[in-house]
């Protein structure tokens, strides 16, 4: 049976790499391991389904449409500003506002793709202004953005945990610190990459204009800055799940975007919907697919069997954990992060219990790894979309990138990796 699972990971790889829509690529895998293999697909079909109903992945949709609503609404612009008036004086300053804006609208969207589509449009043009090369900007927003998978409440952790059988709330305590973590990382290398530039600073503003200043930004804000602290205060104080917060976050959306900040009207609002109705099929299409051919490859017990074998080559753990990082750095090459998860942590997880890494620690090694992949060619979905955001070539966007990412997530991967505490020390905080 292990044959036939390599064959079925094997297709897999081969329409992954000729650019196949995703759900046929895992369709086709799941047909190899039914037709040749003993599982069958009626079986599976009815368990595929039984499990899209569980609750908690109604809160992926919702995410998605308060993270296209935030797009649209005004609510973004705001956040950019109010971060503006504390930072965007100093030299450097305007390249760690970006970061630091993506920071909180991944705490309000948990994706990935808001931050750039949010704040591209916005941003790269004035950093551009104020002397920025522009491909520079746009690598520094795209990468920023990821943040979004990695702050809560973040998609992928929601999947993680439903797959894993591990507490939503502990995944999402486990990504905050090595998010926070790569958001310094980013606005440090923006303060020494800016010394290359030839930047147009502001004056700086007298103290008493300054604080009035902030003070007007942040009564503009205010309602925006309300949108995580209800909804993060909502989920950790144990008012509301994961999912509640979720349909919170749209219904706080749309008065906010509607009267507040205008950005909202009937017309914007369909297409938001159709937008985010169009990316959420897609999302559990593939969800559907990849979890049908996860539960075969667990059902024939391929895990243990992959645990057994690499327990033959070696029993290091960190010459391991360095392995496991390389294949999830690899998969997230070449698969989005909704798609790596779902297919590797059942089958790596009985591995990382064996060499005592918890199930929460390798939520983190997971999320970092895998939103690595949504910016590192030849995938990089979120770099393919900064970069016709930005209006500039792939190819020129590509080094600074690289750049971003030799320096703000290895790092993080290496120490998320070798030190539990850093995922670990806040879900115990919380009893978890």
């Amino acid at each position: 049976m292990i044959e036939i699972a390599l064959l079925a990971f094997a297709v897999l790889i081969l329409l992954l790499t000729l650019g196949v829509p995703l759900p046929y690529c895992f369709g086709a895998a799941l047909m190899v391991m039914t037709v040749i293999g003993e599982a069958t697909m009626r079986g599976m079909m009815v368990w595929g389904f039984s499990q899209l109903t569980n609750p908690v992945l109604l809160a992926i949709p919702l995410f998605v449409f308060a993270g296209t609503l935030m797009s649209v609404s005004g609510i973004a612009g705001s956040l950019l500003k109010f971060v503006n008036v504390f930072v965007g004086r100093i030299r450097g300053g305007l390249g760690a506002v970006a970061a630091v804006s993506c920071a909180i609208i991944g705490a309000i969207s948990g994706s990935g793709l808001t931050g750039i589509a949010a704040i591209g449009p916005l941003l790269i043009p004035e950093m551009e202004r104020k002397g920025y090369p522009r491909a520079y900007s746009t690598a520094l927003i795209a990468n920023a953005s990821i943040l979004g998978l990695l702050i809560p409440p973040s998609v992928t952790m929601i999947v993680y945990g439903w797959v894993t059988d591990t507490s939503i709330l502990a995944s999402f305590l486990a990504t905050l610190g090595p998010g926070l973590l790569i958001m310094f990382n980013f606005c440090l290398v923006n303060m020494f990459m800016s010394r290359r530039f030839d930047l147009e600073l502001d004056a700086p503003l007298p103290f008493d204009r300054l604080m009035r200043e902030a003070g007007r930004r942040t009564g503009h804000a205010l309602p925006a800055l309300m949108m995580p602290i209800i909804i993060l205060g909502g989920i950790y104080g144990g008012i509301m799940t994961p999912t509640e917060a979720a349909a919170v976050a749209v219904i706080y959306a749309l008065p906010v975007g509607f009267l507040i900040y205008r950005g909202l009207n009937w017309r914007t609002l369909l297409e938001s919907g159709k937008e985010s109705a169009t990316a959420v099929g897609a999302i559990l299409i593939m969800i559907l697919f990849s979890l049908m051919l996860s539960q075969i490859y667990v059902m024939e017990s391929i895990p243990q069997a992959l645990v057994d074998l690499i327990f033959r080559i070696t029993d290091d753990k960190f010459v391991l954990l360095l392995l496991v990082n390389l294949l999830l750095f690899f998969i997230g090459m070449i698969v989005n992060d909704i798609t790596a998860i779902i297919l590797t942590a059942p089958l790596l997880l009985p591995l990382m219990e064996a060499l005592g890494v918890s199930s929460v620690q390798f939520a983190a090694i997971m999320g970092v790894n895998t939103a690595m992949g949504g910016v590192t060619p030849p995938y990089a979905s979120i770099l393919y979309l900064g970069s016709r955001i930005g209006k500039v070539r792939f190819t020129e966007v590509v080094k600074p990138a690289m750049t971003l990412i030799l320096f703000g997530y290895i790092p993080v991967v290496v120490l998320v990796s070798a030190w539990p505490d850093l995922s670990e020390f806040l879900p115990g905080l919380f009893g978890y």
